[in-house]
C-alpha cells in the first residue's frame, strides 16, 4: 500500500497495543531484579505510565520471572514507555536495551495469550502466572488506568488461559518453580523425613513449595513471614511453626532446607547470619533456594562451604525436563491461541472502525449544522426559498467534498493510482 494512502486511512489499520518488558528468557536475575515493581510502588507506577502523552491505559505485570507493561498507545508512539521504564528504576535506556522485547498489535495480543496460557513461563504450562495476571489487572482497574481496549484484551486473555488448560494437557502433572525447587531437594537428600525446612514468606509460591514438601514427607516446617498472622494462617494449614522475619537467624540453625520468596527490596538473609548458623550446626549442609526477584539471599551466601544456594535461574535444568513432556500439549495450545488472536483482532478492528465512523458522522453533522444555520439566517432575511435551498445544497456539498478534493489533487499530482481509485469508490457510493 502506498505511504500516502496509508497515512490517510491509517485508522482502518492501526491497532494501538503495545507489550514491552523483560523476562527470564531475555535477562538474567541481576538485571530483572533492577526493574521489578514492589507492590507498594504499583499504583504510583501505573499513574506515571498513563501520564505519558503516548499512553492512554496501562497494566503492569511484575513477578520474579518478568516485568511487563501492556499499554494502549497513540499512533505516533516514539518509545516513551521504554524510556520511562528505565528512568523509573534510575537506569539508562541503553543499559536495558539488550534485554527488552517489544510487541505491537497482533504480536502483543499473541504474547499476552501465551503468557496467560503458561507458554511463556520458565515452567511450561505453570498455572501461577494466570493468577498473577489477574492480580496485576485488578490493581490497574482499581487505579482507574484501564479502559475499553485493555479491559477487553485481559478478559479475553483470562478466557484463553482457562480454555488452554481445559482443552489440552498443558496443566497435567502440575509443575512450577516451587515444584522444581522441591524436586531438586529430593534429588539431593533423597528421604526428607528427617529434615526440617524453613520457608521465608507466606505468598503463593511459598505455599506451593510448602505443600509439595509436605507431600514429599518433610520432617518439619517453619514459616517465617514479616506479618506473623499471615504466616500463622499458612502454618496452621500445614501443621508447621510460624515465626517472624526477625527470628530467622535462630531458626536457621535447625534448617536443612531453606526456600525463600518475598517481595522485599533488600536481602533478608546475609552471609554473616548464615556463617553463624553453620557453626552451630557443626557445618551440616544447608540447601537454599532463592525464588525471589530481587533476591532474598545475598549471593555471597553461596560462597560458603556447606551451603548449596540456587536461584530461579539455576532451576532451569530441572524445569527443562518437565518442559519436554508438555511440548505436544503446547502445540495444541498454540492452535487455540492463534484462533483467539484472530477473534480479538476482529473485535478491535470493529471497535476502532465504529469509533472512526462516529467521528466521521460527528464531523459531517457539524458541517450540516453550519449550513443549516446559514440557511435559517437567509430565511429570516426573507430570501427566496429556492435560493436558500440552492445555497444550502451547494454549501453542504462543498464542505463534505473539501477534504476528499484536496486528497484527490495530491493523488493526481503524485500519480497514486490506488489512492485515486479509493477516493473514487468513496465518492461513487
Amino acid at each position: 500500500m502506498p505511504e500516502n494512502r496509508a497515512s490517510v486511512f491509517s485508522y482502518l489499520l492501526f491497532m494501538p497495543l503495545l507489550a514491552l518488558g523483560i523476562n527470564h528468557q531475555t535477562a538474567p536475575v541481576d538485571i530483572r531484579e533492577k526493574v521489578t515493581f514492589a507492590p507498594e510502588q504499583m499504583v504510583d507506577a501505573l499513574q506515571q505510565a498513563v501520564s505519558l502523552d503516548e499512553v492512554s491505559e496501562a497494566v503492569i505485570v511484575s513477578t520474579c520471572n518478568r516485568t511487563e507493561l501492556y499499554c494502549e498507545v497513540g499512533e505516533q508512539y516514539q518509545g516513551g514507555v521504554k524510556r520511562w521504564l528505565a528512568e523509573y528504576h534510575q537506569l539508562n535506556t541503553a543499559e536495558l536495551e539488550p534485554y527488552i522485547y517489544q510487541y505491537e498489535n497482533q504480536q502483543a495480543i499473541r504474547h499476552l495469550f501465551r503468557v496467560a496460557s503458561g507458554l511463556d513461563s520458565m515452567v511450561l504450562g505453570e498455572p501461577q502466572i494466570l493468577g498473577q495476571l489477574k492480580s496485576a489487572y485488578d490493581t490497574a482497574c482499581s487505579t482507574n488506568v484501564v479502559k475499553t481496549v485493555l479491559g477487553r484484551l485481559f478478559q479475553h486473555g483470562f478466557t484463553v488461559g482457562k480454555k488452554v488448560r481445559t482443552d489440552t494437557a498443558i496443566g497435567a502433572n502440575p509443575v512450577s518453580v516451587a515444584f522444581a525447587a522441591v524436586s531438586l531437594s529430593k534429588q539431593i537428600f533423597g528421604d526428607l523425613s528427617s529434615l526440617h525446612a524453613l520457608m521465608i514468606g507466606a505468598g503463593e509460591t511459598i505455599e506451593l513449595a510448602a505443600r509439595h514438601l509436605n507431600g514429599q514427607g518433610i520432617g518439619g516446617l517453619t514459616i517465617a513471614n514479616r506479618t506473623l498472622e499471615r504466616g500463622q494462617l499458612l502454618a496452621d494449614e500445614l501443621g508447621a511453626d510460624a515465626v517472624t522475619i526477625g527470628d530467622i537467624p535462630d531458626r536457621l540453625v535447625q534448617a536443612d532446607i531453606v526456600v525463600s520468596s518475598t517481595a522485599s527490596q533488600l536481602p533478608i538473609l546475609g552471609k554473616g547470619a548464615t556463617e553463624t548458623a553453620l557453626k552451630k550446626r557443626k557445618h551440616k549442609p544447608i540447601f537454599m533456594v532463592d525464588l525471589a526477584v530481587p533476591r532474598d539471599i545475598e549471593p555471597q551466601v553461596g560462597e560458603l562451604d556447606d551451603v548449596y544456594l540456587y536461584t530461579v535461574d539455576d532451576l532451569k535444568e530441572v524445569i527443562d525436563e518437565n518442559r519436554r513432556s508438555r511440548e505436544e500439549a503446547a502445540s495444541e495450545a498454540l492452535d487455540i491461541i492463534q484462533r483467539e488472536v484472530v477473534h480479538f483482532d476482529h473485535w478491535i478492528k470493529t471497535h476502532q472502525s465504529a469509533d472512526e465512523i462516529r467521528k466521521l458522522r460527528t464531523t459531517a453533522e457539524l458541517k450540516k449544522q453550519e449550513c443549516l444555520k446559514k440557511a435559517y439566517s437567509m430565511l429570516e432575511n426573507k430570501e427566496d426559498i429556492d435560493t436558500v435551498l440552492q445555497t444550502l445544497a451547494s454549501n453542504l456539498t462543498n464542505k463534505l467534498l473539501h477534504g476528499p478534493t484536496v486528497e484527490m489533487r495530491k493523488a493526481l499530482k503524485e500519480n497514486d493510482a490506488d489512492k485515486i481509485a479509493l477516493l473514487h469508490s468513496l465518492i461513487d457510493h
